[in-house]
């Protein structure tokens, strides 16, 4: 096994915090802009409002989930080729990645402008609430195709060695977001769907960012005609599958907590969620941006057969989750007040009692989850998407829905809180296993994929 000298540590060491500190900057805009997506609705439009934009979340995961999959899951596909020197597989990554994101684009477009007002009941939407909603994931849906097509495209530059401009465009979109929101929503007086129509432009206005590593030919990648191949399709798939189920998940969560929350605190309660659900997005962006600045350099490190650097990349990403995790917890908790009057406009006791109550119990997950999100990213960045997978399904989904059917019969609202944190917490064992380099056969067997 490789050594690693002083002066490639220290390359390695610049490279990564290079990597890791621009994604998380580009995942914090992210954040910041559905905050402040919250923030005018909250004050603009109202509860009504904050509960239609709660209820739509789980359907705008799906949309961003997919194309983080596709974009990830190429990209990493791409970054072990080009390790390999393989470098017409590595343009057909792109290919079918484009393939599927306009096809998948297409057909989430068509879903949300036809079936809005049937989605929407389905989602737990009474007729106040839906009139909120309607207009909202009407507008949303429509630029599907952008979203899915940006993730992509954003992936792509990252991995093709040009950090900064996927950056610098993810942050103008979500920047002008935040600019189009206050300026639609309380300028215009355009509502729910002046806050979608904002939402909507901030992929269009990052794709014309981007288009700036292809106009100085900076891009290693080219689109290739091609038809869609069967191996490859699942290869994406199942490489980006652990970030599609981590973004659904969390919809998937927000669904059933609401139907729960619902039932014990109404639309009330339900509103008071939304607001910790989006306040906590920040803190999970920022471990979605290390696992984000992690995976290029892991995928070309374990396609060059540099092990031992990616030990190095592996140890000094967790560490980093573990410190920013903890320091996310404390700070949300000791500004919860703080946090809660920005979005409690009408001095609202019952929001500021349930919301408060929440970030008590609801922010603890944040120490261990960024552990699990790092993981999970490692695993599938080398190429072995079973352990990545099971990570992302543990905490997201499978511990949620078992704790979700337990907790609130026992502790009510209480119960709810704590569903995220236990969930996380139990995941954590797993995590470390894996990401040690623990393996199991049947886990791997996708790994050549």
């Amino acid at each position: 096994m490789e050594n690693i000298t002083q002066f490639e540590k220290t390359q390695l060491r610049n490279t990564f915090w290079k990597y890791v500190t621009l994604n998380i900057l580009s995942m914090i805009g992210m954040s910041c802009f559905i905050f402040v997506d919250t923030l005018c609705i909250a004050n603009g439009v109202g509860n009504n409002g904050l509960t239609a934009l709660n209820l739509v979340l789980p359907v705008y995961a799906a949309v961003n989930g997919t194309g983080l999959m596709l974009g990830i899951g190429a990209a990493s596909r791409y970054s072990m080729a080009r390790g390999k020197g393989e470098y017409e597989a590595a343009d057909r990554a792109f290919s079918q990645a484009v393939i599927l994101a306009v096809t998948a684009g297409v057909l989430f477009m068509l879903a949300g402008g036809i079936f809005t007002g049937a989605i929407g009941t389905a989602l737990g939407a009474d007729d106040s609430v839906l009139r909120e909603l309607v207009p909202y994931m009407r507008t949303l849906m429509l630029f599907s195709p952008a979203f899915l097509i940006n993730n992509v495209l954003v992936s792509f530059v990252r991995n093709d060695g040009n950090p900064q401009l996927s950056m610098a465009a993810m942050m103008s979109g979500n920047m002008s977001n935040i600019v189009l929101d206050i300026l639609f929503v309380f300028g215009f007086k355009w509502g729910m769907f002046g806050a979608a129509f904002a939402t909507g432009l901030s992929p269009v206005i990052s794709m014309c960012v981007l288009s700036l590593h292809f106009i100085k030919k900076k891009n290693h990648f080219k689109y290739q005609r091609s038809h869609l191949k069967i191996k490859e399709v699942t290869g994406i798939v199942l490489l980006g599958g652990a970030s599609f189920v981590t973004e659904v998940s969390a919809g998937i969560v927000i669904l059933m907590f609401n139907f729960v929350i619902l039932d014990i605190g109404g639309n009330t309660g339900v509103a008071a969620y939304g607001v910790i659900a989006n306040i906590a997005l920040i803190a999970a962006a920022v471990f979605t941006g290390i696992a984000q600045g992690i995976q290029p350099l892991v995928s070309r490190k374990y396609g060059e057969g540099k092990y031992k650097e990616v030990g190095y990349i592996r140890s000094h990403g967790l560490i980093l989750a573990l410190f920013l995790g903890t320091a996310c917890c404390v700070g949300g908790i000791l500004g919860r007040d703080f946090l809660i009057r920005v979005f409690n406009h009408s001095g609202d006791y019952g929001f500021w009692q349930t919301a408060r109550g929440g970030i008590e119990t609801y922010f603890l997950a944040f120490v261990p989850m960024g552990i699990n999100v790092v993981a999970s990213a490692l695993c599938a960045a080398k190429g072995q998407p079973g352990p990545s997978l099971l990570i992302a399904m543990l905490r997201g989904v499978v511990l949620d829905i078992i704790l979700v059917m337990i907790f609130p019969r026992l502790w009510g609202m209480e119960g709810v809180w704590a569903v995220v944190p236990a969930a996380e917490l139990l995941t954590v064992p797993v995590s470390i296993w894996f990401a040690a380099g623990r393996k199991s056969s049947s886990l791997h067997k996708h790994a050549s994929l």
